[in-house]
């Protein structure tokens, strides 16, 4: 008798690989002081509210947290001028994702993203047999709204919209959301990801909230991942209109969010010290990494976040090693227009000159 076997597309899904963590690097490599600049992650820590309200919650955890998280989902409706019932939390915004394509897509269905673009929207859509529509990018990386516009079908079902966008650092104006929301109407739901929102400071950026407030068929993804340094914890929300949040609910695990996580979101959303001080450091630490990049020659994609996506030309993947034995961790990325590309977190000053230290060892002096 033969085992029972998975699904031929299950058998097919790819893997998503994190970027690498720092013990793992000086276990393989034996390197001693490393630094990490691969996942995007807050270089100054966590928010000291949020720290403090997780202190304060290990009291607790010998019981089931809040399943619905009322608490924390209260104070965010609040935050946002929204209703109770159009706030969803998950386990990180990924798992948002997921439950959007288990709760939307049946066999076959489609769901449009950007060739560019978080390559969880990918593999959330292949994990339930869907079918992800990959539309190019318009010059300078960014997505091309009309075109994703125009790729809807009568089989699609969801819109992904990664603004700004991981891994490419651009982000999409709001004439831009304007036209595509005009254009596709109540035919899709456009999910607005936003997880890199708090560090953007354009003024043709959109709230995504403003957008669901009139009334258009969306909904917005935030994390606490992100800004306030809660990436360890796996903590984000959507917004929605309510019979979008009782859909996902519908999907959604029992306790999917933990009881040290929820206290620690509650505090961070309140501490807006530590937002600003998070988003003055890396605008300056930003403004330096492009100055010194472009000083040197290197191309790179023009950020609004976090990051910085940059091209090389040898092989990024032997340049990943080799940046790991110079104690730096980068995140070699993959896939349509971004062979031999590589993003780099916006870390601490004294690990931006490390990261630059070793692009002049590696790159600079031996040729790009």
């Amino acid at each position: 008798m033969s085992r029972p076997q998975a699904p031929e597309y299950i058998k097919r899904l790819a893997v998503y690989v994190p970027g690498k963590p720092i013990e793992e690097v000086q276990r393989e490599l034996g390197v001693g002081e490393i630094v990490k600049l691969a996942s995007n992650e807050n270089p100054l820590g966590t928010s000291p509210r949020a720290l403090a309200a997780i202190r304060e919650a290990l009291r607790e955890l010998h019981r089931y947290p809040d399943g619905g998280g009322y608490a924390l989902r209260r104070a965010i409706a609040a935050r946002h001028g929204v209703e109770l019932d159009q706030v969803i939390l998950g386990n990180g915004s990924c798992e948002l994702i997921e439950m959007l394509a288990r709760a939307y897509l049946a066999d076959g269905d489609e769901a449009v993203i950007s060739q560019q673009s978080f390559v969880m929207y990918e593999l959330a859509v292949n994990q339930v047999n869907g079918r992800a529509i990959a539309v190019p990018t318009k010059a300078g990386r960014g997505h091309d709204l009309a075109a994703m516009a125009a790729a809807v079908t009568p089989r699609t079902k969801l819109l992904f919209i990664a603004n700004p966008c991981n891994p490419t650092g651009t982000y999409a104006t709001r004439a831009e959301l304007d036209h595509l929301l005009a254009t596709v109407g109540e035919r899709v739901l456009v999910v607005l990801d936003e997880a890199y929102f708090e560090y953007v400071q354009r003024d043709d950026y959109p709230d995504g909230l403003d957008d669901l407030r009139r009334g258009h068929n969306v909904i917005v993804l935030r994390t606490f991942s992100k800004i306030y340094g809660l990436a360890g914890i796996r903590i984000g929300y959507g917004v929605a209109a309510p019979e979008v949040i009782a859909t996902l609910n519908r999907v959604r695990s029992p306790f999917n969010t933990s009881s040290l996580a929820q206290a620690g979101a509650l505090a961070a959303l309140d501490d807006d010290e530590w937002a600003r001080r998070s988003r003055e450091h890396n605008l300056e630490e930003l403004k330096f990494l492009t100055t010194e990049l472009a000083r040197r020659g290197v191309r790179f994609t023009p950020s609004v976040t976090n990051f910085i996506l940059i091209e090389f030309e040898r092989d990024v993947r032997e340049l990943f090693v080799e940046f790991q034995k110079m104690g730096v961790i980068i995140r070699p990325v993959g896939g349509p227009g971004l062979a031999g590309c590589a993003r780099v977190s916006v870390g601490l000053r004294e690990e931006n000159e490390k990261f630059l230290h070793a692009l002049d060892h590696l790159v600079v002096g031996k040729g790009r």
